[in-house]
């Protein structure tokens, strides 16, 4: 007679060292499980999490308690219906196509360029303290049109709203650090928007008080709960998507080579990352109606926890899911940054990340630069470093050892990699 492993606590120090074994456990033997711990129902099998970002009848209801305390308000992964796709359509043309290309990469490039510039003579470097946690923050405050004398200050916020949303244990004090600063935000923003709706500019909270679909607009209120959930979510994926990269194509040489010598690998680095080792581990979805999936029911009502980390490493999905392989040919990162991506580290359906192509806007400058300005690096100590979270999960310093580009003169530092493309002047 086989016996059963215990099934995992999510909330143990054992899975916050490393969830991925517990992730294989589940997937085999309780492929739907209730965690008295969050009181919610995980899946863990590819198919089932994608069915639950999918299918309608897993809805965002859960926002209401999840996500509205910290932002405010509603915000747009909790809307449905026409609400959802009003809503969408008033703030998606700012994130894709000629609107990101001309407005907003040269601000990516320059705060790339100006974090990199702090330690480009260095001989070591946390890239996670000095680089991945502060560049996100400072191209959204930028790209808002705000003071940039307040990058620190958004860090603050920044930190405390992405605390309140990964808070599983609940814990007290976080949740009102959280709170405030999203209560912070909006009154910092307030003042602001008057101010650009009386006399708008090419920024993006310009962009946002004037967009109109269909006699819709957004208020004061639905634009300072996008640009909370903007810098959380937006923060928080790249952030540790830039750090991830790096840990994981250090940890494989081989592999590392391969992307210093054919830039185009870059975007299929980070769609590996997303793919190996999640920015955020798992999403919360609330079903209408009881719902059959592998394992039993869920019942209608209930919170459904939907663990990205497993899905994504799924044998029955992947070939080797716990290899780290940029080669692989069961992902396409031609269409990992849209709707139709291989994997789940984005969601996907009608609720797929509205920011996915700034993300990797980030990612790739980011990678670019740092690889431009250092012909070698390595882990400091030798190894890597071990990744951290439950809710998100990323490396909490990456410190490297560097060697600094050679540059002529005065020119050193001041040009930059557009993503997919050669070098330019910015």
């Amino acid at each position: 007679m086989t016996t059963l492993p215990q099934p995992p606590d999510i909330l143990s120090a054992e899975f916050a060292a490393d969830p991925y074994p517990a992730y294989r456990v589940l997937r085999e033997y309780y492929p739907l499980l209730h965690d008295k711990g969050t009181d919610s129902y995980l899946l863990s099998r590819y198919e089932d999490v994608q069915r639950a970002f999918r299918e309608a009848v897993f809805t965002t209801d859960n926002y209401a308690w999840q996500l509205e305390p910290a932002h405010g308000g509603r915000t747009l992964p909790q809307m449905s219906g026409r609400e959802h796709s009003a809503r969408r359509a008033l703030v998606a043309p700012a994130f894709r196509g000629r609107e990101l290309q001309e407005r907003f990469l040269p601000v990516i490039e320059r705060n790339a360029r100006e974090l990199i510039d702090a330690f480009r003579d260095a001989e070591e470097a946390d890239l996670v303290a000095q680089f991945a946690t502060r560049f996100p923050v400072n191209v959204i405050v930028d790209m808002l049109g705000l003071d940039r004398a307040d990058h620190d200050r958004f860090h603050g916020w920044y930190v405390a709203v992405v605390g309140f949303l990964a808070n599983l244990a609940q814990d007290p004090a976080v949740a009102a650090a959280g709170r405030r600063a999203g209560e912070e935000l909006a009154a910092y923003l307030r003042p602001v928007l008057r101010e650009r709706r009386a006399a708008p500019g090419d920024d993006l909270l310009s962009v946002l008080c004037a967009a109109e679909i269909d006699g819709t607009r957004m208020s004061d209120q639905d634009i300072t709960s996008f640009v909370s959930l903007l810098l959380a979510a937006g923060g928080e994926t790249t952030d540790k998507a830039i750090a991830g990269t790096f840990r994981n194509l250090l940890s494989h040489p081989d592999q590392f080579a391969a992307v210093r010598a054919d830039r185009t690998l870059v975007p299929v680095a980070f769609a590996e990352t997303l793919r190996y080792t999640p920015p955020v581990q798992m999403i919360m979805r609330q079903p209408a109606e009881d719902v059959t999936v592998s394992g039993g029911t869920v019942p209608a009502g209930s919170t459904v926890t939907c663990l990205i980390g497993a899905a994504n490493r799924d044998e029955r999905r992947y070939a080797r899911p716990d290899e780290f392989d940029i080669f692989r040919t069961d992902l396409t990162a031609a269409n990992a940054f849209s709707a139709a991506a291989d994997h789940l580290a984005f969601a996907l359906g009608r609720h797929f990340c509205v920011g996915a192509l700034l993300a990797r806007a980030e990612v790739e400058v980011g990678i670019n630069q740092l690889l431009d300005a250092f012909p070698t690096m390595d882990f400091a100590s030798g190894t890597a470093p071990a990744e951290a979270g439950v809710f998100t999960r990323g490396p909490e310093n990456l410190a490297l050892r560097l060697t600094p580009a050679a540059a002529p003169g005065s020119d050193r530092g001041l040009t930059a990699r557009r993503p997919g493309g050669p070098r330019t002047s910015p």
